[in-house]
This record gives structure tokens, sequence and C-alpha cells, in this order.
């Protein structure tokens, strides 16, 4: 089991890119090589902290556009004395096309992106019909993606550019899997919000 360090002494979890061109080696950001998963915008780190202490067997990298979210990430793994845990700054989906090597993940985690609720900003949404096509070509055979969301028109449109994608197939999520929320997750609760998920696995 992974020791809680000292949040001062211990070094930055942060993971600083060399290029924004070239893709990452997950070998190298991590001490030990182990199955990746990602998570697209991790907001505070708060259902990422959590399930990498649950799960020091695999790696965890966190990828979040702002800052100061990043570093309440780093305060909090380094807090855990996580060792299986990085963050990153970019853009989700840029990561997905341009950064990450192909078949490299074993799991990606979305939840809670943004809405972008009006007609006209739809398009700024990241889970797409272009997105499915990212997704698959970052997972591994049998990887998974795990979605969340507490707004039903854009879950509609989640399960509807999955379900049109034949190269990914519905699965359940796991309980304990579940059962680690959010910060959002846990407001949302708090205010009678349901939670609605779903899982796809990559098929072929």
């Amino acid at each position: 089991m992974q020791q809680a360090t000292p949040a001062a002494t211990a070094p930055s979890l942060i993971y600083k890119l060399a290029s924004i061109v070239e893709r990452l080696d997950p070998a190298g950001l991590f001490p030990t090589v182990q199955p990746l998963e990602v998570e697209l915008g991790s907001g505070d780190g708060s259902f990422l902290v959590n399930y990498a202490k649950l799960h020091p067997e695999r790696n965890f990298l966190g990828v979040e556009r702002l800052l100061g979210r990043l570093r309440k990430i780093d305060r909090k793994g380094r807090r855990a004395g996580l060792t299986n845990l990085r963050g990153l700054r970019i853009e989700s989906s840029y990561l997905l096309e341009y950064l990450l090597p192909l078949q490299s993940v074993a799991a990606l985690h979305i939840y809670f992106p943004d809405p972008w609720p009006k007609r006209k900003h739809r398009k700024n949404r990241l889970v797409n019909a272009r997105f499915t096509e990212l997704a698959h070509q970052a997972l591994k055979p049998d990887g998974v993606i795990y979605l969340r969301t507490d707004d039903k028109d854009y879950f509609e449109q989640m399960v509807t550019v999955f379900a049109a994608n034949p190269t990914f197939r519905l699965v359940e999520t796991p309980a304990e899997l579940s059962g680690v929320v959010t910060d959002f997750e846990r407001n949302f609760h708090a205010r009678g919000v349901p939670t609605l998920q779903a899982a796809y696995t990559k098929a072929e």
C-alpha cells in the first residue's frame, strides 16, 4: 500500500510536456509500468485521487486545461503519497488525437464534462461522433470508456454517438467505480439530481 507523504517534500505530480507534437511515452511517466487509465477533465481530482488510492496496480493520468485545478490534483496526490498518479495540462481532445500512443490506454473516464447547453454551442461538446473515433484510437483492445453526466440532453448525445459506432459495445459500469464520486456528483446527489452513466468497451 502506498504511504502518505508530506506534500511539501514529495515531488510534483504535474508532468510538463517536452513536446506537443510527439506522442507521450507512458512508461516514462511513472516509476512502474502498469495499465494506464486517463481521466479527461479531472476537475479538482476528487474522483481520480480516490480511485488511484484504491488501485495501486494501475497508473492514472489526469488531464486538465486549468492550472489551478491541476495544482489541486497535485496537492491531493502528493498528500496521499501516490506514485501512480500524474497530472497534465492540455486540451483533452488534443491529447487524444495527437499525444496518446495508439492503443495505449486501458480505460478513459469522462465525468460531468461541460454540457454547453445552448444549441449554438453544442459543437463545443467533447463527446461527439469524432470523439468516438479518437477514443477507439487511444484504447487498447477491450479497453473501456466510462461516461457520467447530469445533463439529459448531453447524455442522449453521448449514447447516440457511441451506439452509432460499431466498434464499441455497451457494458455495465462496475459498482465499485460508480461508488467513487466526484465533488460535482456529491453536490448533485445532495440536491436530488441523478447521475446518468454509461460505459462502452472497444469491441474491435
